[in-house]
Order: C-alpha cells, then sequence, then structure tokens
C-alpha cells in the first residue's frame, strides 16, 4: 500500500554568537558554575544581541537546512514556526521568516506549546504533507528566552539560552512500512491542570506585559520523567516497535538529570542519547531541532536511522515523533 510520508532532506540551525558562561552568571547572581553544573549539567549558553529578533535566528536556521536540502526557498509551500517569544504579539513570526526568505506565496503560521513546540509544529506540518496539502514545508524552532527571564533569579536564569533549529520536509511516497523514510507515528498531549507549575507571568490579556517565567522546578522534572517515558512508550507501539530499536533519541534538552532519568526510565544506554543541554541549555522549542541539526551535521545521525524526538513544556504539553531519517 502506497502512503505519502514526510521525509527530513534537510537541517540547520543558528545559535547568536554571544556565550554567556556559568562563571559569567556568577558575577551577576547568587549561583556558581559548580552549583549549575552538578544540577542542570549546563555550562554554558547563547544569548541574543539586542538587534537580534527571533524571526532573525529562525530565518537563519531555515536558511541553512535549505542549502543542506540543496533546495531553494521559493520550493517551500508551507512554514510552521514553534515559539513562545515571538516578535511581536501580531503577525505570527511565521510570516516574517517568509519574508526574510523572499517568499509570497504558500502558508506561514506559528505554533504555541513551549518547549513541546516543535514536536507540536512537526505533527501539524506532517498532517499537511500526507493529506497532500503541502509538497514541502519549513518546521523551525526558534526562541529569543532571554527576553523572559527574571535574570536575578537564579532557579530560572541559569537554566535558558538562545537559538533556532529547522528541518525542511518532503513528501514522498512510502510502503506503510517502518522501513519507510519520514515521519512513521507522532503523538502530542497537553493538560491544563498544571499551568501553574510552569509559566510566563505577563501577557496582553491578562498584564499587557511580556512578563518572566516562573517554574517550580522538582514538580516539572517529576511529571516530565513520567510523561515522556509514557509518550515515547505509546509512539513506539503505535509502531509495534521497542526502544531497543531505536538508533538514536533526540529529547527536549532541558535538563542532563531529565534526560538521564528518562532514558534509564526505558531502559537506553547513554551512547543512545543525544545530548547538547551543556552547550546550549534549554532553548525551549529550538532545543530538539539544534540538537538534531547537531547530531546530523557531526555524522551521528544518518539516512535510514530510527529516532525518536521527545519533548515536554509549559501547559503542560508533551510529545514525541518517530522518524526514520
Amino acid at each position: 500500500m502506497s502512503v505519502l510520508r514526510s521525509v527530513i532532506v534537510g537541517c540547520g540551525s543558528y545559535l547568536p554568537a554571544r556565550i554567556v558562561t556559568n562563571d559569567e552568571l556568577a558575577a551577576q547572581v547568587d549561583t556558581s558554575d559548580q552549583w549549575i553544573t552538578e544540577r542542570t549539567g549546563i555550562k554554558m549558553r547563547h544569548i541574543a544581541a539586542d538587534n537580534e529578533l527571533t524571526s532573525d535566528l529562525a530565518a537563519a536556521a531555515a536558511k541553512a537546512a535549505l542549502a543542506q536540502a540543496k533546495l531553494e526557498a521559493a520550493a517551500i509551500d508551507l512554514i510552521v514556526v514553534a515559539t513562545a517569544t515571538p516578535d511581536q504579539t501580531f503577525p505570527a513570526t511565521a510570516t516574517r521568516v517568509q519574508e526574510k526568505l523572499g517568499l509570497t506565496r504558500g502558508v506561514a503560521f506559528d505554533v504555541q506549546a513551549v518547549c513541546s513546540g516543535f514536536i507540536f509544529a512537526l505533527t501539524v506540518a506532517d498532517n499537511f504533507l500526507r493529506l497532500g496539502q503541502a509538497n514541502r514545508a519549513l518546521v523551525i524552532g526558534a526562541e529569543t528566552f532571554s527576553r523572559i527571564l527574571d535574570w536575578e533569579d537564579r532557579g530560572t536564569c541559569v537554566l535558558f539560552g538562545d537559538g533556532a533549529g529547522a528541518v525542511v520536509l518532503e513528501a514522498r511516497a512510502g510502503h506503510g512500512s517502518t522501513d519507510d523514510r519520514g515521519i512513521l507515528v507522532s503523538r502530542i498531549h497537553s493538560d491544563g491542570r498544571y499551568h501553574d507549575l510552569l509559566y510566563v507571568d505577563g501577557g496582553p490579556s491578562s498584564t499587557q506585559t511580556t512578563g518572566h517565567v516562573k517554574m517550580e522546578g522538582k514538580e516539572v522534572f517529576r511529571h516530565a520523567v513520567t510523561n515522556l517515558a509514557a509518550v515515547v512508550g505509546e509512539t513506539l507501539g503505535a509502531a509495534g516497535l521497542k526502544a531497543t530499536d531505536l538508533d538514536w533519541i533526540v529529547p527536549h534538552q532541558a535538563n542532563k538529570r531529565i534526560l538521564d532519568a528518562t532514558a534509564k526510565k526505558l531502559g537506553l544506554g547513554a551512547d543512545k542519547v543525544i545530548v547538547t543541554v551543556d552547550h546550549h541549555a534549554n532553548t525551549s522549542a529550538a532545543s530538539v531541532p539544534l540538537a538534531l541539526a547537531e547530531a546530523v551535521a557531526d555524522g551521528r545521525i544518518q539516512v535510514g536511522q530510527l529516532v525518536l524526538l521527545e519533548a515536554m513544556g509549559g501547559g503542560f504539553t508533551w510529545g514525541a515523533s518517530l522518524i526514520r531519517m
């Protein structure tokens, strides 16, 4: 049986030039390199320049993904940007990216699911391609999370960074088996009961301000390990596969402890987990595509391998995508 699959034909990334180390943060807030490293695994993060917008980061990552795919921007008919830090309240940051790529046709819109945003955006784009409503899509996760941090709150300001990652999806015919290249299964979830554990205390409707990130770290950790292990199992089960069938898992890079605990719960060795949190920190919706792009660029992830992407974010939202590269 012939089916349409959304195949990843290009990956790209962009990181701002400015790097902020733990020691630099320790000079302005009550923390230390040892404290941050032991609790999170983070050593450094990239911070956008004052004149860099989320759309600038997203467009740079998109151009890199298009270059790897050996495609011109004109080949794209769908752009989905996952971000919690848009350039403006409206219009969608995706339309700014569309303009920066020189496109005047197709569809461009944003998806907001915080750290799970890229998985949600990937799922949305996959549905468009599988239904024949688009042929090629740019899916981008981009954040300037530094703009919504309280830089005097050591519990949050040490955790996050800025950046963008992108993939180019192309609709291709497959046989309907797990040997097909492309997105095989995606599962996404949300549960609004946990709003107060991870949120931003601002917004145009509530306070008319941007606000700052607020988080109950221990509770988020507990839910993350449970929810991520469950959705990974659900996604693999839907494909009739097991964790041991995976070549790689590319998790949301929130905290090294969460990565380790989730891998242990799934019975996966550390050698199958892509880790970039040490030098990227938590870049929210950008974290999964940044990690994916790095592992593709350095040759760890190769065509034909089975890769699982997973993430959890505020809302709570969480999800996973199983992909044959």
